[in-house]
Parts: C-alpha cells; structure tokens; sequence
C-alpha cells in the first residue's frame, strides 16, 4: 500500500515536470534497529533454540533474499535474538549497533526521491538496491538516467560494468 501511495504522488511530480529523469543520486541511510546490543549472539554461533519463534522465522525468511541475508557470505559477528534480520555495524565510526539501510534513489533536478528499498547495512546490499531502483524507476515510470552520482560504495568495478555496459549510464562515483 505505501508503494501505491509512493509511486502515485511521483507519478504527479512527473506530470507537473518536478521530476526530470536525466540524473539521478544514490545513497544509503542508516537506521538503527530497535534491538539490545548487549543481547546480542555471537553470529557464527547462530539463534539459539530458545530463541522467540517469531524472531526465527524471520531470520529464515530473508537468509535467501539478496536485500538481506544472501547479501554476503560473510557471517555477522553478532546476531540480534529480537531482531535477527538487523545488522551488526560500526560505519558511523563510532559504537557499533544493529542497523538497517534505507536507500533512496533522488532526481538531482529538483531533489525528488524517485524510489526507496530497505536492506542490511552492508555495501552490497545498497550496491543490489541502487540497481532494483534504477530498473524499477525505468519500468514503471520510463525515466531513465543519463548519468548517477553516487559515493565510493557505487564505485566498484561490477557496478561501474553494470551502469556503462549493461545500461549506457554515466557514473559520477569516486571509484575504489
């Protein structure tokens, strides 16, 4: 339902011309997760089984979804029993905490967010995101960039492939 409401107000921001399509910024915001740091289980030794149900479910759930678990083969150093799918981090520099990444795709023209994907906090995870985004900004409302701005974590040579060869899009990301 949000999705529909999302995608019906860009819809009208594309009709009132808000919204250009020639470029596009990409970047991932943190978003700490509501779970206990001081609970949480050494990730190579996995939920334990008194862990809550619910927690385990959803812990399977997402182990296959590239967003989240199939993201990497690296396995987290600490798991949340509460919030298992939430990801061990210290980006900010400073304590580490469990976290979530909202990535949001921007029209540089007028700073219209054009879509947004929730992942683990991990490169990957926002590197797959960015992709999903620009395909589904292209298939669902036509707007195709010509160029995307972006930091270092869209500056590995796989994404640099993907924007040039595979979609003729310019990148103006610092390559690492």
């Amino acid at each position: 339902l949000f999705r529909r409401v999302f995608e019906s107000v860009l819809r009208r921001c594309i009709e009132e011309r808000l919204v250009g399509g020639e470029g596009f910024a990409v970047d991932a915001s943190l978003i700490k997760a509501d779970a206990n740091r001081q609970k949480g289980i050494e990730g190579d030794k996995g939920l334990p089984p008194e862990a809550a149900s619910r927690a385990i479910d959803e812990y399977l759930a997402v182990l296959d979804d590239a967003a989240f678990g199939a993201a990497t083969e690296v396995t987290p150093k600490f798991v949340s029993p509460s919030d298992p799918a939430a990801r061990w981090t210290g980006a900010h520099g400073g304590q580490a905490f469990f976290a979530y990444s909202t990535n949001y795709l921007v029209d540089i023209e007028n700073a219209i967010i054009v879509d947004v994907e929730a992942t683990t906090a991990i490169r990957q995870a926002e590197v797959l995101a960015a992709k999903r985004m620009i395909e589904r900004s292209l298939e669902r409302f036509d707007l195709y960039p010509s160029r995307l701005l972006g930091d270092s974590g869209y500056g590995s040579a796989e994404m640099l492939a993907w924007l040039v060869y595979e979609h003729g899009i310019e990148p103006h990301v610092t390559v690492f």
